[in-house]
């Protein structure tokens, strides 16, 4: 219980710190729809980076490993929210910098993500087997 406070605590630290920086941060002209869309692609996408982060509780490991199937939550629909949700917040920061130029990180982050993904499915099916692959039949991503 304690991990998990501390994980919490964490969280809502950051999810300030974002949200401070998107609402005062000065130089980057004036607010825009694009910045407003991207501001609010941040917050959502960390918002629900942050459930599905929490949702995996234990399971979460640097390095693919089987601990536990996770398919309850958010893990009920999208086998990898934090990936999703991640990329999502990253699209929203693109938005609300105004700098194109850095979807060119996305290009780069996006497949990295899917290759890793992939490795955790693997890890999981030979875990998990029959369990594994019904979850992914009804699952995205």
């Amino acid at each position: 219980m304690g991990k998990q406070i501390f994980t919490v605590i964490n969280i809502v630290v950051i999810a300030a710190v974002v949200v401070y920086l998107g609402l005062h941060v000065r130089g980057l002209g004036p607010l825009t729809l694009t910045r407003e869309i991207g501001l609010a692609l941040m917050v959502a996408g960390f918002v629900c980076w942050a459930i599905a982060r929490l949702q995996l509780g234990k399971s979460f490991s640097v390095r693919a490993k089987a601990t536990e199937l996770v398919t309850s939550g958010i893990y009920s629909r999208i086998r990898n929210p934090v990936y999703v949700f991640s990329t999502i917040f990253g699209v929203g920061l693109i938005l609300w910098i105004s700098q194109p130029i850095w979807l060119l990180v996305l290009l780069v982050v996006i497949p990295m993500q899917v290759i890793r993904a992939r490795k955790e499915g693997q890890v999981l099916e030979a875990k998990f087997g029959d369990a594994y692959r019904a979850y992914r039949a009804k699952t995205w991503f």
